[in-house]
C-alpha cells in the first residue's frame, strides 16, 4: 500500500508539472497587451509596420520550420498570433503581384543562409523550410525578378531531413 501511495503521489506531481508546462506554451489570446506578449514569447526577431498595425515576428534558427507573427493594434493590444509558414499562407503570395515587402508581411523574413541569387536567370530566391500540412519536411522557394516582384513559387522536399 505504501508503494502504491508513493506511485500515486509521483503521478500526481508529474501531471501537475506537465499541466504547468502546457500552460506556459499556450497560444497568446487576442486582447493581451504587447508587453504581456513579449513577457510570454520573448523579444521578437523582427518588428515592422503594416499601416497602423505593428507586426512582431519570431523565428528560431537557421533550419527553423516555424515563424510566428503577432499583429498589434494601435492601442497596443494583440489582434492575432499565428504560425505563418503554412501552405495556406504561401498560397496568398501571388506571382506578378506580390513584392518582397508583401512576402515578409505574410511569411516573415527569409533566413539569410537560405537566400540566393541565380545569375543565369537574374532572380533572387528566398527559401523557407516548413512542415507542410504539419507532417512533411518541405521547402518553399520564392523567386523574385529584378523588379522585386514574385515570379514564381516552387515547393519541394527538404533535403535536410531526407534519409537513405
Amino acid at each position: 500500500m505504501k508503494q502504491f501511495s508513493r506511485t500515486l503521489i509521483g503521478v500526481a506531481a508529474l501531471s501537475t508539472l506537465m499541466l504547468t508546462g502546457c500552460a506556459s506554451m499556450q497560444r497568446p489570446q487576442a486582447g493581451i497587451t504587447e508587453t504581456e506578449l513579449i513577457d510570454m514569447r520573448g523579444k521578437p526577431t523582427y518588428e515592422m509596420a503594416d499601416g497602423d498595425i505593428r507586426i512582431l515576428e519570431w523565428t528560431a534558427n537557421n533550419s527553423n520550420q516555424y515563424t510566428y507573427m503577432a499583429k498589434i493594434a494601435p492601442d497596443g493590444k494583440l489582434v492575432s498570433f499565428e504560425q505563418v509558414l503554412t501552405v495556406e499562407k504561401f498560397a496568398t503570395i501571388k506571382p506578378e503581384v506580390s513584392t518582397k515587402d508583401d512576402v515578409i508581411k505574410v511569411v516573415g523574413h527569409p533566413n539569410k543562409l537560405e537566400s540566393d541569387y541565380l545569375p543565369l536567370v537574374d532572380e533572387e530566391v528566398w527559401t523557407y523550410r516548413y512542415k507542410e500540412s504539419g507532417i512533411w519536411d518541405s521547402m518553399m522557394h520564392i523567386h523574385f525578378g529584378q523588379n522585386g516582384v514574385v515570379k514564381r513559387l516552387e515547393n519541394g522536399l527538404d533535403p535536410l531531413y531526407l534519409r537513405e
